[in-house]
C-alpha cells in the first residue's frame, strides 16, 4: 500500500521534472492549490501526470500535463463525496480481474503520480516504525495512479482526484511491506502506462504492473521518524535517515557515551577525594570525642578484676604470674601516629 509521499520540491523544479530530462511539460492546471510538503496524506491536494484532453482544436493530444489533483479517488458517479470509501490505493490485482468500480475508469483515466519517495511503515510486534523508499539516484519517482472528475450535487465546480496503483512487493522489499506502488521507471513504460488513446485496458497494460525489478534504477529504503506518523506535521527530516537526525540514534548513542565517561570521572573523583574529604569536614567536637577515644583505646588494664583484655592475657602468659594488681597507663603518642604501642616490663615475682 501507499498511505503518504513526500514531494516538497519547489513549483519550478516539479515543473522540470528531476531526472526525467526528456518529459517537456508546459502546463500545470491548478498549481495554485498544490502546497509542497514532506508529508502528503490522503485527501490532500497532490500533482499529477497526465495526458492532454483533446479538445475541438487541439489534435497535440500527445503530450503531457501536470494537474493538482485530491487524493482519494471520487467515482464520477458519485452525488457526494463518500469519505468512507477506501480509494487511496487501487490494488493491480483488482485491475487485472477486470469489473468493480475501476472497470470504466482504468482504460480512459490513467496518470503518473510525482513524489520524491514514498512511506512505508514496518510492524514490529506492537511497535510500527516508518521507511522511506527513494529512486537512489534522487530523481523524481513517477507511481502509477488513475484519477477521475465528477462534479457532486450543490456544487459548480468539478472535483478532481486520484488513486496509486499498487502491486506485490519485490523481493527485496517483503521484509517491509507486501505491496508498494507500481513505479514507472523508465519513458517507455510512462507512455504506454499514459496512453489511453484507445480508451480501452489491454494486455500490456498488465505487465505494468509487476513488482518493481529496474535494476539499473535501484531503490533506497531507510528508516525515519516516528513523527511522520501525524498528519500536518513537517519536518526536512522526514526524508532524511533516522540515524543522521542530530536527536537520531547517533546521537543518542554520543549522549549516553558522554554520560557513562561523565560518571565515571566523577566516580573516580569521589573515590580519590573521599578521605580528604571527610577529614576536613570534622567539626571541633567530634575531633575532641575521637581524642578522647583515643587515650581510652591507649590505657589498658593489666591485671584488673573486670577486664580480661588480651594485653591482660598476653602479659600474664609472659609473667607466668595469675594476676597483677599493677595499673599501667600508657602515654599517649602524637595525633599524627594511628596506633599507640605498649611496652610492659615485667619483674620475676
Amino acid at each position: 500500500m501507499c498511505g503518504r509521499f513526500s514531494l516538497r520540491l519547489s513549483h519550478g523544479e516539479i515543473r522540470q521534472l528531476p531526472g526525467h530530462d526528456d518529459l517537456d511539460v508546459d502546463e500545470w492546471v491548478d498549481e495554485d492549490q498544490f502546497v509542497p510538503r514532506y508529508n502528503i496524506a490522503p485527501r490532500t491536494q497532490a500533482p499529477v501526470l497526465r495526458r492532454r484532453d483533446p479538445g475541438p482544436s487541439d489534435a497535440n493530444t500527445d503530450s503531457y500535463i501536470l494537474q493538482s489533483m485530491k487524493w482519494g479517488l471520487v467515482p464520477h458517479w458519485s452525488k457526494f463525496e463518500d469519505k468512507s470509501l477506501s480509494t487511496t490505493n487501487a490494488r493491480s490485482e483488482n485491475l487485472i480481474e477486470g469489473g468493480g468500480m475501476w472497470a470504466s475508469i482504468k482504460g480512459k483515466k490513467r496518470c503518473a503520480v510525482l513524489c520524491q519517495g514514498y512511506y512505508e511503515w514496518l510492524a514490529k510486534g506492537k511497535d510500527k516504525l516508518p521507511h522511506f523508499t527513494k529512486h537512489k539516484d534522487g530523481r523524481l519517482m513517477l507511481m502509477a495512479g488513475l484519477y477521475d472528475r465528477v462534479t457532486l450535487e450543490g456544487q459548480s465546480v468539478p472535483l478532481w482526484t486520484f488513486s496509486i496503483v499498487t502491486t506485490s512487493a519485490n523481493k527485496e522489499f517483503e521484509w517491509l511491506h507486501d505491496r508498494q506502488p507500481v513505479i514507472l521507471s523508465t519513458r517507455e513504460a510512462l507512455d504506454k502506462w499514459l496512453d489511453t488513446s484507445s480508451q480501452t485496458w489491454t494486455s500490456d497494460l498488465v505487465k505494468l504492473l509487476e513488482p518493481y525489478h529496474d535494476s539499473s534504477l535501484p531503490l533506497e529504503c531507510y528508516q525515519v521518524p516516528k513523527e511522520v506518523g501525524r498528519v500536518g506535521t513537517e519536518s526536512s527530516t522526514f526524508i532524511e535517515p533516522i540515524s543522521n537526525r542530530k536527536d537520531g540514534i547517533q546521537a543518542m548513542f554520543s549522549k549516553q557515551r558522554q554520560s557513562q565517561s561523565k560518571g565515571d570521572s566523577t566516580a573516580r573523583s569521589l573515590s580519590v577525594g573521599r578521605q580528604p574529604t571527610e577529614s576536613l569536614a570534622k567539626t571541633p567536637r567530634k575531633r575532641k570525642r575521637e581524642d578522647q577515644e583515643l587515650a581510652e583505646e591507649d590505657t589498658v588494664v593489666i591485671g584488673g578484676p573486670s577486664t580480661p583484655t588480651k594485653a591482660k592475657h598476653e602479659g600474664n602468659e609472659l609473667s607466668g604470674s595469675k594476676s597483677s594488681p599493677t595499673k599501667r597507663k600508657t602515654p599517649k603518642k602524637p595525633r599524627d601516629e594511628s596506633t599507640s604501642k605498649i611496652t610492659m616490663f615485667f619483674q620475676k615475682a
